[in-house]
């Protein structure tokens, strides 16, 4: 099914994002993780992209085996940075192999080895070219990144929504954000995408607190502001596992609920590989 088809229902949207893990241990938390949360019936889930060599396609066999052995609609994410036009056409080849029919094209982070061509000598310098290219081989839905607080590179907001709307104009089917932890940057965030003519559905991305440390380390990453009430409340209890989980949830949870009050189509939640605080979340959601 083509993602973009689930927007189409009246239901919220509920999606979940996973990654690779290096190790076989990892491995089989992983697809625990995943057994666990498909009982809850998603409407897809999207699986993050090794740009290189063989986590390369290991990502794109793993997106297969969601897909087909375990019968979830899945987005195989796609970056284009380090790759060659070749190397993307057979990329995208093997995903259209495997059944797969979304796509989340995004730009990627530079390869940390520094092996990174000069920008005029690479084939794709933004994911609006990488939508472009896909849109021209036909037969996928393509979903793209929105950041409802500004991409950490972007000169200015403004300067960010127009790179979205280049993407939007290549060919996108749908917006996806960035972790977000104050509902108002959202909401905001639509007012400007749509007071710049574009209609697509733009699904919040939340992402569940469950350790302080790491959650300081993604917010720096993503350029995501931590409110000062987290800041305040998880700061002196940081080292007590148990109420960071909880904590998390019952924010997610309150931001969620809130989202879908208001207008938002759904909630796509980064689980980190972590199937205990999406699945409470969900689960009240839900109302099981």
């Amino acid at each position: 099914m083509k993602v973009r088809e689930c927007f189409d229902d009246r239901r919220p949207v509920f999606s979940f994002e996973f990654f690779i893990p290096k190790t076989l241990e990892g491995m089989v938390r992983f697809e625990s993780t995943i057994r666990n949360l498909k009982r809850l019936s998603p409407s897809f889930v999207t699986l993050t992209y090794g740009a290189g060599g063989s986590a390369r396609d290991r990502t794109i066999e793993t997106a297969g085996m969601i897909q087909n052995e375990l019968g979830l609609t899945t987005i195989a994410h796609l970056t284009c940075i380090a790759h060659t036009r070749s190397e993307i056409e057979a990329v995208v080849g093997r995903i259209r192999s495997l059944g797969i029919e979304n796509i989340m094209a995004l730009r990627g982070d530079p390869p940390k080895d520094g092996t990174l061509p000069p920008e005029d000598r690479r084939d794709y310098r933004y994911a609006t070219d990488l939508v472009r290219h896909i849109r021209k081989m036909d037969g996928f839905c393509i979903g793209v990144a929105g950041y409802p607080e500004k991409h950490p590179e972007a000169a200015s907001m403004e300067d960010d929504l127009r790179h979205l709307k280049e993407k939007v104009g290549a060919g996108a089917d749908f917006i996806t954000t960035q972790l977000f932890f104050d509902n108002a940057d959202y909401f905001r965030f639509v007012e400007k995408v749509r007071a710049m003519g574009i209609t697509l559905p733009i699904l919040p991305g939340l992402m569940p607190v469950t350790n302080y440390g790491q959650l300081q380390k993604f917010a720096a990453m993503c350029g995501t502001r931590i409110p000062a009430e987290i800041i305040r409340d998880l700061g002196a209890r940081q080292t007590d596992a148990e109420y960071v989980i909880q904590y998390g949830i019952d924010w997610t949870y309150r931001q969620s609920r809130d989202l879908l009050d208001k207008g938002a189509p759904g909630i796509h939640f980064y689980t980190l590989n972590k199937s205990r605080s999406t699945e409470v979340i969900l689960s009240r959601l839900l109302g099981r």
